[in-house]
């Protein structure tokens, strides 16, 4: 398909997502979907990612994804992405804390010939989504950006 169908696709899954209709995520995956990097308790195919999105919403029932950058070409869309919402249900054995989170993510989808999802790439930051709902203890060194430096010697990176 092109890259304008598969744009389209995507959108249609960010739409369906944000208004919590995971039932009709089976009409953006292909039958056969392969998640590269599925959550631990993923099921196979688009209903895995129905079950998925329906026990994250559980815990988090206003969450939302709202995408800050996309590229395409004709046969994937990449985009990065925010998450938030507030944790009113269990998350990862974490009983409700009514606690806010914000974390990014990062997905690349590859689509077949129909402009369904065949295949997915991506994460998001549930280390950052478990240290603000008070499971793990942040880390200071993880929220700060890289320090990069050129070895005095050369002067060239």
């Amino acid at each position: 398909m092109s890259k304008e169908a598969n744009i389209t696709t995507q959108k249609k899954m960010g739409e369906i997502i944000n208004s919590h209709e995971f039932q009709r995520l089976p009409e953006v995956f292909a039958a056969d979907v392969k998640d590269h990097d599925p959550a631990d308790d993923q099921g196979p195919g688009p209903q895995g990612f129905v079950q998925w999105f329906t026990q994250f919403h559980s815990a988090f029932p206003d969450f939302k994804i709202a995408v800050e950058h996309m590229v395409a070409d004709e046969d994937n869309v990449a985009f990065a992405y925010t998450i938030t919402g507030t944790q009113q249900g269990p998350f990862n054995g974490m009983p409700a804390t009514g606690k806010k989170i914000k974390v990014r993510g990062m997905q690349i989808s590859k689509f077949d010939s129909e402009a369904k999802i065949a295949e997915r790439w991506g994460a998001s930051h549930e280390v950052g989504i478990l240290q603000q709902i008070g499971a793990m203890k942040p880390v200071a060194h993880l929220d700060e950006p890289p320090i990069l430096s050129a070895p005095t010697s050369s002067g060239v990176i």
